[in-house]
């Protein structure tokens, strides 16, 4: 079979609120191995207005949140026309857009990402994929993770990927299957709790490393049920604004962040330490908290690597383009291994 190259554009929106993050690629297909190339990536952060609408879309009535679902599209859309443009790209067979989770409530069946893809065809006239997660969950499944699918295929040299976002979640193989689940909050909590010093997150830790550890605290977050439940599983803000920020409301600042950050350790190398995992590759906005990784990594033997910038930063919106390539050819882009959803499926719906 000849080799095949696709050329292909991801955005992804974390529950951090951290920007837009896009990325465009180029996918070769040779046999049955692909490899990738980062061509061009770059965050957009969000206006204040911006941040505040998609933070409190939660509470909107259902009139306008259909309106922000078309808006947030055609912001996408617009951001990912002048991409295009200011990188003079010329070759691309699609764009494949994750949005912005609002709700995500998979026991209910239901899973909401805004930024409507067609408005996204509309504006840049590319076929578009989006939605991928929506199917997963009417399948049985928690419609998260979904990145597995990139790291069995693209990052098949590590026994795990961890990815340190709003939510940290972590893939792996075992018994010939890759499964999946979210471990703990991470960037979600830090830096709403960094918002309350004054800057949109505890760079380096630094702030969590002059805190004082409540292990009262420390204690009843680790305590939740959540921890004690068999993967796959999923968080969301719900789960939040339910379990943690009642826990959290009265302490100092930064206690609170060396509390979080201990617990987030905690969670993190417990399932390394009972995976047995020989090595990881962590990825996301987390990575970059030297504090919270010197944290894991006293807590475990599991070897630690971490990429270059791009792959840090861009490795979700990477595989989500990824996805709309093998969603474009029907190929299976979401495990059922990893979401727990009652087969292996090609998810995500198409604006051409």
């Amino acid at each position: 079979m000849e080799k095949q190259t696709f050329f292909a554009i991801g955005l992804m929106s974390g529950t951090s609120l951290d920007g837009l993050d896009i990325c465009y690629s180029k996918f070769i297909k040779n046999d049955s191995i692909w490899t990738f190339e980062i061509l061009k990536c770059k965050t957009l952060p969000y206006s204040t207005d911006w941040e505040n609408r998609l933070k409190n879309a939660i509470n909107l009535s259902s009139e306008k949140l259909l309106e922000l679902n078309s808006e947030y599209g055609f912001y996408l859309g617009e951001k990912t026309k002048e991409f295009i443009s200011n990188n003079k790209i010329t070759e691309l067979n699609l764009i494949s857009s994750h949005g912005h989770t609002i709700f995500h409530q998979p026991k209910n069946k239901f899973t909401l990402q805004i930024g409507d893809g067609r408005a996204i065809k509309i504006k840049t006239n590319k076929t578009t994929i989006y939605d991928f997660r929506s199917q997963d969950v009417l399948l049985g499944g928690n419609g998260a993770p979904l990145v597995p699918i990139g790291d069995e295929i693209l990052f098949s040299e590590y026994d795990a990927c961890l990815n340190l976002g709003g939510f940290s979640n972590i893939s792996l193989k075992r018994n010939e299957k890759r499964i999946a689940f979210d471990i703990c909050p991470v960037n979600i909590i830090l830096n709403n709790l960094a918002n309350k010093l004054g800057k949109k997150y505890d760079k380096n830790g630094d702030f969590a490393r002059n805190g004082t550890i409540d292990f009262h605290l420390l204690d009843q977050l680790n305590q939740l049920n959540f921890y004690q439940e068999k993967a796959p599983k999923s968080l969301g803000i719900e789960w939040i604004n339910e379990n943690v920020y009642p826990l959290i409301q009265d302490q100092k600042p930064e206690d609170l962040l060396a509390t979080f950050t201990e617990h987030a350790a905690i969670q993190i190398a417990k399932v390394f330490n009972d995976y047995d995992i020989k090595n990881v590759l962590i990825t996301g906005g987390g990575t970059y908290n030297s504090f919270l990784i010197e944290k894991i990594k006293a807590k475990t033997k599991t070897e630690i690597n971490i990429p270059e910038k791009e792959i840090i930063e861009y490795k979700e919106a990477l595989i989500f383009a990824f996805m709309g390539v093998l969603r474009l050819f029907n190929l299976n882009n979401v495990l059922s291994s990893a979401t727990g959803s009652s087969v292996d499926h090609s998810s995500g719906l198409i604006a051409n």
